[in-house]
């Protein structure tokens, strides 16, 4: 398995793919709100397989006062057990830090959150709705 830092656009479109695959069809996103005008301002990762199959997506944001968000996270339902999740967060946590942030913000979805619990998130709100989905806001403080 290789993470990848997307920079050309065919690895965009393999990111895409797994998004697609996980939120759009498996979870019944809209494409219209998977894939947004936020695009072009994020860092996007792909997890390859030895294969060279994209199987494990996500983005990081930087946004205000050194927080970086992290979003979309995603691996498709056949890859997952292999622990792709804990090898993309890792790899989103590391780049935040390189670019100056401090902490990670995320909507988690709620069935996500013991795995987030267990990589040191801490939920901050109460459930919402995001995109037809219960999400939590979770933060951790990164550290160098």
């Amino acid at each position: 398995m290789k993470t990848v830092i997307v920079t050309e656009q065919t690895q965009r479109e393999d990111a895409y793919y797994v998004r697609k695959e996980v939120f759009v069809k498996e979870q019944e996103v809209p494409m219209e709100i998977e894939i947004d005008e936020l695009e072009d301002k994020a860092i996007h990762f792909v997890i390859y397989n030895d294969d060279k199959k994209p199987q494990a997506a996500a983005r990081l944001r930087i946004i205000e006062d050194s927080k970086a968000k992290l979003e979309r996270i995603c691996v498709l339902k056949e890859a997952r057990s292999f622990g792709l999740g804990h090898k993309l967060l890792e790899a989103l946590e590391k780049e935040a830090i390189v670019n100056g942030a401090k902490e990670a913000v995320m909507h988690a979805q709620v069935q996500a959150l013991p795995f987030y619990e267990k990589k040191g998130y801490k939920a901050v709100s109460e459930p919402f709705e995001e995109a037809g989905i219960t999400h939590v806001k979770m933060t951790k403080m990164l550290s160098v």
